[in-house]
């Protein structure tokens, strides 16, 4: 029976996606349920076992780009996953994960010297298939570097996430995917005087065979959820177009 046009172009885009490290959705496959956000990744699916980048500029926005990327481990770990962070000049107070439902003995922390040895242990780290995730605070992160990260996840089907704070220059990266978190007020709970639910400005700024946009999100009741999109979402011809 012979295939037609439009099967045969479904048929090279799964192809090119499991090429690239991308994994079909399934029974087996951990659907974030972002809101707006989910329609930004391939199949509808944030990618797992795959290296996400975040380039927070300055010290709000490490501290915000901290808060986000542990709402995003809270899903991807589940009830029992572990993970390593790993740095040589850590960011993040380990009990401040625990307003994100992650116990802070479920991470190996690891914090080194140089950051030529954090690049090193992340790339050990991640090729681990017992761990659920890794992240990595690294300002320099080249193409070269960054495809390593990318092939040893491949094997391994970890998740890593990449911070790169106080980054001096925008590299071009194999990661699969580039963020820039800002902080928002928070929202009030119940009209209660206080911080409120975390809320965040969420800058998809890159996201292979994807559509980068910018949304409004907030952690709420054990759950990351789409606020509403703030900024365009970009089609990716119209964005080069751009």
């Amino acid at each position: 029976m012979q295939q037609s046009k439009a099967d045969i172009l479904s048929s090279l885009q799964t192809d090119i996606l499991r090429l690239q490290g991308y994994k079909s959705p399934g029974s087996s496959t951990t659907r974030m349920h972002l809101g707006l956000m989910d329609a930004a990744f391939p199949n509808g699916v944030f990618p797992l076992g795959s290296i996400h980048e975040f380039m927070p500029a300055g010290k709000e926005d490490t501290a915000a780009t901290n808060g986000f990327v542990s709402a995003l481990l809270s899903s991807v770990m589940g009830p029992a996953g572990i993970g390593f962070w790993i740095s040589a000049a850590r960011t993040l107070f380990p009990p401040a994960l625990k307003s994100f439902g992650i116990s802070p003995e479920r991470f190996i922390f690891i914090d080194l010297r140089k950051e030529k040895e954090v690049w090193w242990a992340v790339e050990e780290a991640l090729k681990c298939p017992s761990v659920s995730v890794v992240v990595g605070e690294m300002p320099t992160l080249d193409f070269t570097s960054s495809r390593r990260l990318q092939l040893a996840v491949e094997q391994s089907c970890v998740t890593g996430f990449v911070i790169r704070p106080y980054a001096e220059k925008l590299t071009t990266t194999a990661c699969v995917s580039r963020w820039k978190i800002a902080s928002l007020p928070g929202e009030a709970i119940d009209e209660l005087p206080g911080v409120g639910f975390p809320q965040w400005q969420a800058e998809l700024q890159r996201v292979r065979n994807g559509k980068p946009g910018t949304w409004e999100v907030r952690w709420q009741n054990g759950k990351l959820k789409t606020v509403e999109k703030v900024l365009h979402q970009f089609e990716p011809e119209e964005r080069k177009a751009g």
